[in-house]
């Protein structure tokens, strides 16, 4: 004679019981798991944003130190060409010889590129904008610069007074991007 089924009854308690000793278990356990991963992953996150702050720091404060070494020799270059300005014996070359060559800030991005590619959500939005800002500032300067080597390489012979003036205020765009550059530097460092 077959063995009578069950009754249903006791059937659902022995999976209930199942259920509590077996899948409960189980699934706080995964739970915890991802607990301790998200908390782990969180902890990195803080740690590499931490670190690339740091070197945003230094960038920062390595690009303010080149602006600040930079403006006076670049004034020292458009002082030369105003007193040879009307000087038709002193070429545009002979002028930046004079004053060691044209020299533009170096403007550091490098670390800010790195993070704003990969973990910008980690960053204060606040950071965000100002140090946006000195990229496309970098860019900008880039640009003046290239003008105005350029400008300067196309006439290095002249000796026009009109060309020297064209030149001069090449410079102090170029000093004003790099001014617009440190107002930025100044703006990062007030927001930490």
């Amino acid at each position: 004679m077959p063995e009578k089924k069950k009754p249903i009854k006791y059937r659902l308690l022995n999976y209930g019981r199942y259920f509590i000793k077996e899948i409960i278990p189980v699934t706080i356990g995964i739970l915890i798991a991802l607990s301790i991963g998200n908390w782990n992953q969180n902890i990195k996150e803080q740690k590499y944003v931490t670190e690339m702050l740091g070197l945003i720091d230094n960038e920062l404060k390595a690009t303010d130190k080149s602006i600040e070494d930079v403006i006076p020799l670049q004034e020292s270059l458009i002082d030369t060409l105003q007193h040879y300005s009307n000087n038709k014996d002193v070429s545009i070359m002979q002028t930046i010889l004079n004053v060691g060559g044209v020299k533009i800030a170096s403007i550091k991005t490098n670390a800010w590129n790195a993070i704003s590619n990969s973990k910008l959500e980690l960053v204060d939005y606040k950071l965000i904008i100002p140090l946006s800002d000195i990229v496309e500032e970098k860019e900008v300067l880039k640009v003046k610069g290239n003008t105005l080597i350029n400008f300067a390489n196309e006439n290095l012979n002249e000796t026009n007074t009109e060309k020297k003036k064209i030149l001069i205020l090449y410079l102090k765009d170029i000093i004003g991007t790099e001014k617009a550059i440190q107002k930025q530097i100044k703006a990062v460092k007030n927001l930490k």
